[in-house]
């Protein structure tokens, strides 16, 4: 059997074997640290290879560079061990949901979902901290002090000297913030879907470097938008220059070649455009029979010229309704292959009178695409967020959270209804709370993972401006008697959203009802909803009679226990390995007695099963059931996708029912069987009954 290697891959060793497949002479040997023999790249090779004429590092041109940047690709690809481990007790419905909450620092959680949900997240929104000139949270290792970053962005001379009199220590904040952002984003793109989009609320202060180091990881081709959200409605007005009401939000794709159409909104379809621009060349169309609707009254029509058009065939008309197939002749905007697109669409072509022009009325809806402005007739502001969060708290606990309704705006864009939304800066977790609003109005089936640093509220108090806020956050902890953690607040509010939500449902959803009418007060879960009368059918909900709705379209129909409302809370730990796993060499005569087992003692079955998840690219979020063989615990992921069984002194009775059930792979501890018989027999055992399992142990 194999072993796993129970730690996130190592992106440096994929791009040098990327690389040897393409330019092997630019592949070379060398020792590194520890005297071990590895591949090296050959960079002066290299170079050549991809240039005409080598471009040297001293030579001007246009790139984005700071002081870091280096160690920010090293650390974006260097490898960690690492594990995720579950928590039930926190959780909600966590044997059922595919919504995942993720506790721990974000660039350690997005390096361990790599592989895992590599190309699988349709949607990233983030909204990371502004840089304000000041240290965040998220200390990674490239955070630089003053000296450090006067040393690397070469401000001393050979003597030691500083090169300038002031320093611009607003240099360092910007050079620590792009390379906490590009490690991460570096990491969200391998994440995306091929038609995936990522946007990014972002300020004023890093609004042009966020930019180019956008277009600088996913592509100048790939940037779709700088969109403007009309942040607030009264803004401050203390400046005599300015008065910033606005924010941004920065979208980009994975491939935009893949994406056929963004929403922005949708409407009914209003008038009869005509097929006539003066400014386009004759062409001809032909119109098949009993296709194009007509005002005209009943008889014949003979074919010439009319006031623009030239009539190519008689046309007879009965019950409006042109019955013959017939041609054309005028300066129209569309082709004929177009034309028989949009009819097998269901497009109506309309002639009104005997002039011939020819009008269109599509089916459907009509799709606007997003504009650069955020309408604010569809968006909320910073204070419709804070009154969105008075119906879930009676306090406020978060300071600014973006609004639900902007979230679900740009969760919206995208047509599809059953997707990955990620959002790796989560905060109060309004994304998580939009993710569950949209699905209950259109029945959607869109899942969440959330990722989230558990920040001491306490440590922010000591700093904070607005001590209020951390204050009621804080006494909500002491409430549910849990830490004083902002991961707290924000899963609570996940909880009360959920439950909120299911509440509204009901109102529609009764399912002994018979032409009920059911009561919602405006401030439901789309706001607009005053009072709906439902009528069952065979078993099913079909709206019969709207009263004072806005828009009919928000009405739910399916009933609410179809709501995935819960989440699993996974949290951010050390591998469940001993470290002598992954360093073989540090054994020593001494340290024998306590390896005994490679595996850390307060680590839990359920543990060892969601790390070995990641080390095998099973879904986080797949279905777990737990089975009793023979008094074994033998989990059972995605109805044999993956079974693993940890327990010590697992007999060949176990070892055989589990080949039966025939699994894709099948995963034991290194030290599970009860004897030496027992580990020799156990690939014959899986050669007999399911030869093509893959077995692997840890």
């Amino acid at each position: 059997m194999d072993k796993l290697d129970m730690q996130s891959k190592n992106l440096v060793d994929d791009n040098i074997e990327k690389i040897a497949k393409l330019f092997p002479n630019c592949i070379t040997e060398g020792k590194n640290e520890d005297g071990q023999v590895v591949r090296l790249v050959d960079f002066d090779f290299l170079k050549q290879e991809l240039s005409k004429e080598i471009v040297e590092g001293t030579d001007e041109r246009y790139i984005l560079n700071w002081a870091g940047k280096k160690q920010a690709i090293l650390t974006a690809n260097s490898p960690i061990n690492a594990t995720l481990r579950p928590c039930r007790e926190e959780s909600v419905d966590f044997d059922n949901t595919k919504n995942l909450y993720i506790e721990g620092d974000n660039l350690d959680v997005l390096k361990l979902l790599r592989e895992t949900y590599l190309g699988k997240v349709k949607m990233i929104y983030i909204d990371p901290p502004y840089n304000t000139g000041h240290d965040f949270v998220y200390e990674d290792d490239f955070a630089t002090s003053a000296e450090d970053y006067l040393q690397a962005s070469k401000s001393y001379d050979e003597q030691g000297n500083k090169l300038f009199q002031n320093n611009d220590s607003n240099g360092r904040f910007h050079s620590d913030w792009l390379s906490m952002m590009y490690t991460r984003l570096k990491i969200a793109k391998d994440l995306l879907t091929i038609d995936g989009i990522m946007f990014i609320s972002i300020g004023e202060h890093e609004i042009d470097n966020l930019k180019k180091l956008c277009i600088e990881i996913f592509g100048e081709n790939n940037y779709i938008e700088t969109y403007i959200w009309e942040s607030t409605f009264r803004p401050d007005n203390s400046s005599k220059i300015m008065r910033r009401n606005a924010e941004y939000v920065i979208c980009v794709s994975k491939n935009l070649e893949n994406i056929t159409e963004l929403i922005g909104e949708i409407k009914d379809k209003e008038g009869l455009p005509s097929l006539t621009k003066a400014s386009m060349k004759e062409s001809i169309l032909e119109f098949p029979a009993n296709k194009v609707i007509t005002y005209l009254p009943n008889g014949k029509y003979e074919k010439g010229l009319r006031d623009s058009y030239e009539l190519l065939d008689d046309v007879f008309v009965e019950n409006g309704i042109i019955t013959n197939r017939f041609k054309l002749k005028g300066r129209m905007i569309w082709g004929q292959n177009y034309l028989d697109n949009e009819l097998s669409k269901g497009t109506e072509i309309i002639i009104k009178g005997n002039g011939f022009v020819p009008y269109t009325k599509k089916a459907g809806d009509s799709i606007m695409s997003p504009c650069k402005i955020i309408p604010n007739t569809m968006v909320g502001d910073i204070l419709s967020a804070n009154a969105e969060m008075s119906q879930l708290f009676k306090d406020r606990v978060f300071s600014y959270p973006k609004p639900v309704t902007l979230l679900k705006y740009l969760i919206n864009y995208l047509p599809d209804k059953n997707f990955i939304v990620m959002d790796f800066f989560s905060g109060s977790s309004t994304t998580a709370h939009a993710v569950l609003e949209a699905n209950a109005k259109d029945g959607g089936n869109r899942q969440f993972i959330m990722v989230q640093l558990q920040e001491d509220l306490d440590e922010n108090l000591k700093k904070a401006d607005r001590s209020n806020i951390l204050e009621n956050a804080i006494a909500l902890c002491d409430e549910l008697g849990v830490p004083h953690i902002l991961t707290e607040v924000a899963k609570e509010r996940i909880r009360r959203a959920g439950a909120k939500i299911k509440e509204e449902l009901k109102a529609f959803a009764n399912p002994n009802a018979k032409d009920c009418d059911s009561k919602l007060t405006t401030g439901g879960v789309d706001g607009s909803v005053d009072s709906v009368k439902i009528e069952y059918r065979n078993g099913e909900e079909v709206v019969e009679e709207y009263k004072n709705i806005s828009n009919p379209k928000d009405v739910y129909k399916f009933r609410p226990e179809k709501l995935d409302v819960g989440f699993r809370v996974l949290k951010l730990d050390s591998s469940c390995m001993k470290d002598v796993y992954y360093s073989p060499n540090e054994v020593s005569q001494n340290l024998l007695e306590r390896l005994e087992d490679n595996i850390k003692e307060d680590r839990t079955p359920e543990d060892l099963l969601f790390q070995v998840m990641l080390d095998m690219g099973v879904m986080l979020s797949s279905e777990i059931k737990t089975l009793n063989i023979q008094g074994k615990k033998v989990f059972n992921v995605n109805d044999g996708n993956l079974v693993c069984c940890f327990d010590k002194n697992v007999s060949e009775e176990v070892v055989t029912e589990i080949a039966k059930m025939q699994p894709l792979y099948a995963v034991f501890r290194d030290a599970s069987m009860s004897s030496d018989s027992v580990a020799v027999n156990f690939d014959q055992i899986f050669e007999t009954y399911s030869p093509t399992t893959t077995r692997k142990v840890l």
